[in-house]
């Protein structure tokens, strides 16, 4: 039997031999993995990939990196990186940054959810270089460290799901991008500095009730991008506020050149805009409260240009929204201060501006413009308000550049939207540089064109529009201002287009010249036109009331021939043969149709000068008033005119009429009349067709015209008083005629002088002229009365049933001085006619023939020496004796007998008629006259002019 020690011993011997080795102990192997897991964490896995990094870097992307620590915790699962940078093969540093702390999420790793509860990167550095061929820096380095090997092509899908990840929270701060762009043609380089960046609660998986949000800022000097929403990955999905804000036209400019075809010299723009983006099954997109603003834009038309041709002050959008998925848009008001537009309209008719924008017929944007499928595109815009701008035209398709301003422009637009045919409301006001204003007020639509407009001009200087007024006519426009006031309606659902426009119009203080000119060529003080009504599509003209008041008119005929009215009429070319005829529309109506109810003419005055005169010759009409009534192109017109006036500040003036109707064969009846008017003024006319100056006289003119088409009728009562001719005047197209006599011949017993003189022709006949018609007709009167002067006496003998060629001569008996029966008739009308024109003279030649005189002389010599009987057989006798020269009477006998016959003449009308003296002239008797068949002889009377 033991005892209780040996027991005790006994015991603890067989615990000792059954105790386990310490290795073989569980605890023992956890303690060594926690060893050698917190040894490989904390030191083996820093010392790896602080070489492993490097090596990657260098093997895949051919960088040489530097890495200055690395820190790893393996029981927070945290990475911190501190200084990182690589370079690339060209020794530039591409990518760096001071801290890269990674904070891997452990109990994610149960759900099979990669989680990364932080992920921070503090000061980083990326070098992103747009190449050439419009890749990029990374790519080109990865593909020249890993040359794509050959792999055949795989038909099936990638049908396996990704892995699921989650970021807790991703930051960046204090980053740095330095992009540089070198596929355009300047390079160029931008410093993206601070880039901030903030992520929260990212999963790569779909999630029900739960988003991501973030927040980005980048700056470029003080241009920024501001960046906040929440963002789902599976499926794609995030809402959100983006706002980009002072981006400045450099670098505008850098990344539109290519697109923009002008030449941007300065601006910012500030965009900004709430967002939804969704992909799933498409594309869902849409951004509401979006707004833009636009300031101190600057645009060129090119690089080679310096001046500027489109600036702003601000341009502002406010509340846009923008639908993809609907395909709609809509935009707020849009508001524009400032604006200062140049355009220049070249001589082939291309607008500077324009030009870069249009395209060549056929093009590829042509083509895909009118390819569309779909619903179309919904959009809407609130309005438009344009303030204190300015626009300046400049054309070079006029001869002479045209330039125009309009300055304090503002506009205003109603709501515009897809609804084309919707009408929008507009109001434009501006002031032209020139001087004066416009403006435009109502409503239009696009979509078929419709235009309301209430149209206002005021003080508009017609001057700066002179360029335009060239291409029409040869004119100056010194001075005028143009006021307007009306409503222009015009509709283009159908063609042609259609409207109307009624209201008033007028024109004051027109000064008008011709170029190169400072002589005055027309003017006035006002031309009102009220009502107004022109008609588009027909064509059609309606003036109620022309009141033209003051005008004058400066008329000149050149040295040349030609008349200044005349240089007005540009020449346009030849002109086609039916140029000449008038078109006419349906109807037989011409295509454009006017009427004026009536023109009041007040004050006027009208002054006409030829140059082709030595001295020239100046006349004035002035104080001319009075109306036309009822002038029109359209049968049946009967319009009336009724104008009085003065002539030379003297004469009287009276043109009345009526008028058919225009353009037609209507038949036009009018009278001028003037009384009073001064001949020394015509003195000049005088002088170039008679060769005679004009010392005085009066004038007086009834004309009478009928004009159908262009065919004239006319009677021309043309009254001289007292003309009295004055000094010679040497002139080659004077009539080589007496005119003197012709003049004494035509004029009475009080001076007066009075001639009707009937003309016709035609007045499209260029070398047709009334004036130079009347004058030729009046020296052609003279010229004939002067050649044949007992002719004009025709009235005269007439009285007496006599011809104006028998008041020529008067027959004596032979061997008497005694008329034969009948003749003293002729002595009667004579001496009336002479009395009638006490400027006339009248010369008396004796006359004797020789044969039947002396037979008539010897047988009164023989009677008286018979005793007064003489039988047949003695006279025979005597007769051949004296015909056979064996019988002669004294020499002086016949000599006598001429003499005695032209002093009975005289002292005839002298004393039997009364006529004055020194109308009488006695002449060198004729001696060799021969009888006529009844033996009487012949004493012809000759006229002349003091």
């Amino acid at each position: 039997m033991e005892t209780d020690g040996q027991q005790s011993g006994s015991s603890g011997v067989a615990k000792a031999q059954t105790q386990k080795p310490v290795y073989r102990k569980v605890w023992f192997w956890l303690v060594l993995l926690l060893v050698a897991y917190t040894l490989a964490g904390f030191f083996l896995l820093p010392w790896w990939l602080q070489r492993f990094v490097p090596e990657q870097l260098e093997q895949r992307m051919g960088w040489q990196a530097q890495v200055e620590e690395i820190k790893t915790n393996p029981f927070s699962m945290s990475l911190d990186i501190r200084t990182l940078t690589a370079d690339d093969a060209d020794g530039e540093q591409v990518i760096g940054f001071d801290r890269l702390f990674v904070d891997l999420g452990f109990w994610k790793l149960f759900t099979g959810v990669v989680g990364l509860q932080a992920i921070a990167i503090e000061e980083p550095f990326i070098r992103l270089d747009l190449l050439d061929d419009y890749s990029v820096n990374f790519a080109r380095d990865w593909n020249e460290a890993n040359p794509a090997a050959t792999e055949p092509e795989s038909s099936e899908e990638d049908t396996s799901t990704p892995p699921k990840l989650y970021f807790q929270q991703i930051t960046i701060n204090g980053g740095e991008l330095l992009f540089r762009d070198f596929s355009k043609e300047e390079s160029a380089n931008f410093r993206i500095s601070p880039l901030d960046l903030t992520l929260n609660d990212l999963a790569t998986w779909q999630r029900d009730d739960t988003q991501s949000n973030y927040y980005l800022l980048a700056a470029l000097g003080n241009q920024t991008i501001e960046w906040e929403g929440d963002l789902s990955i599976n499926p794609l999905y995030s809402k959100g506020f983006i706002r980009v804000a002072n981006i400045d036209h450099e670098t505008l400019k850098h990344f539109l050149k290519p697109y923009l075809p002008y030449d941007l010299r300065g601006g910012n723009v500030s965009v900004s805009t709430d967002y939804e983006l969704q992909l799933m099954d498409q594309l869902y997109l849409t951004t509401s409260e979006g707004e833009l603003e636009l300031e101190e834009l600057a645009v060129a038309l090119d690089q080679n240009r310096e001046d500027v041709a489109l600036k702003t002050g601000r341009l502002a959008v406010e509340k846009v929204r923008f639908g993809l998925t609907g395909r709609t848009a809509e935009i707020g008001m849009i508001t524009v201060d400032a604006l200062d537009l140049a355009m220049e309209r070249g001589p082939d008719g291309a607008i500077d501006l324009l030009a870069p924008l249009q395209q060549e017929p056929g093009s590829e944007s042509d083509e895909d413009a009118g390819d569309s499928s779909g619903p179309g595109f919904q959009w809407s815009m609130a309005g438009l308000e344009l303030a204190d701008s300015r626009v300046q035209w400049r054309d070079r398709q006029p001869e002479t550049s045209a330039e125009i301003a309009v300055e304090q422009l503002a506009l205003t637009l109603g709501r515009i939207s897809h609804e084309l045919g919707e009408p929008v409301r507009y109001q434009l006001q501006g002031t032209l540089a020139e001087g004066g204003s416009l403006g435009l007020d109502g409503q239009a639509t696009l979509q078929p064109f419709t235009l309301e407009a209430g149209v206002t001009g005021s003080g508009v200087q017609l001057a700066g529009f002179e360029p335009y007024i060239r291409e029409m006519a040869n004119l100056d426009v010194r001075s005028g201002q143009l006021t307007v006031d009306g409503n222009l309606d015009l509709d283009g659902q159908q063609e042609p287009l259609t409207g109307t426009f009624s209201g008033t119009a007028e024109v004051a203080g027109l000064n008008l010249t011709l170029p190169d000119s400072d002589e005055p060529l027309l003017a006035w003080q006002t031309l009102r036109l009220a009502p107004l009504e022109y008609n588009v599509y027909p064509a059609r003209l309606e003036i109620g009331t022309i009141t033209l008041s003051e005008p004058a008119a400066n008329v000149v005929r050149g040295g040349d021939g030609l008349h200044n009215l005349e240089r007005i009429i540009r020449d346009s070319g030849a002109a086609s043969d039916d140029a000449d005829e008038p078109s006419e529309g349906n109807g037989g109506e011409p295509d454009f149709i006017f009427r004026i109810e009536q023109l009041l003419l007040e004050d006027g005055a009208v002054s006409y000068t030829d140059r082709t005169l030595e001295p020239s010759f100046t006349t004035t009409f002035d104080e001319l008033n009075g109306t036309v009534a009822g002038i029109s192109n359209v049968a049946p017109q009967q319009g009336k005119v009724s104008v009085r006036g003065r002539v030379d500040k003297v004469s009287e003036l009276n043109f009345e009429g009526t008028l058919g109707t225009l353009g037609t064969d209507d038949v036009s009846r009018l009278s001028l009349a003037m009384k009073n008017g001064s001949l020394p003024n015509l003195s000049p006319y005088f002088g170039r067709y008679l060769g005679y100056g004009v010392d005085s006289g009066k004038l007086k003119v009834e004309m009478d015209y009928e004009i159908a088409g262009s065919r004239i009728d006319a009677t021309n009562m043309i009254v001289m008083d007292r003309l009295e001719l004055g000094q010679p005047v040497a002139s080659d197209e004077a009539v080589g005629a007496p005119v003197k006599l012709g003049l004494a011949l035509l004029r009475d017993r009080q001076g007066v002088i009075e001639i009707d003189l009937p003309i016709s022709g035609n007045l499209d006949d260029p070398d047709f002229s009334v004036g130079k018609v009347v004058m030729r007709a009046f020296v052609n009167i003279l010229a004939k009365a002067a050649a044949s002067p007992f002719s004009v006496l025709g009235s005269v003998a007439e009285l007496a049933g006599l011809s104006g060629e028998e008041l020529s001569q008067v027959n004596f008996l032979a061997g008497e001085v005694a008329l034969a029966e009948g003749e003293q008739a002729k002595l009667d009308a004579l001496a009336d006619a002479l009395s009638e024109r006490p400027a006339l003279l009248l010369n008396i030649r004796g006359v004797v023939a020789p044969d039947a005189d002396g037979l008539a002389l010897m047988k009164q010599r023989l009677e008286e020496q018979n005793g007064g009987s003489l039988s047949d057989e003695a006279w025979e006798q005597a007769r051949q004796e004296y015909q056979a020269g064996n019988r002669s009477l004294p020499p002086e006998a016949l000599g006598n007998l001429a003499s005695a016959r032209g002093v009975w003449l005289r002292r005839q009308m002298l004393e039997e008629y009364d006529v004055a003296p020194e109308q009488l002239f006695l002449l060198d008797p004729v001696r060799d006259a021969i009888a006529d068949d009844q033996g009487q002889v012949a004493v012809e009377f000759a006229l002349d002019a003091r």
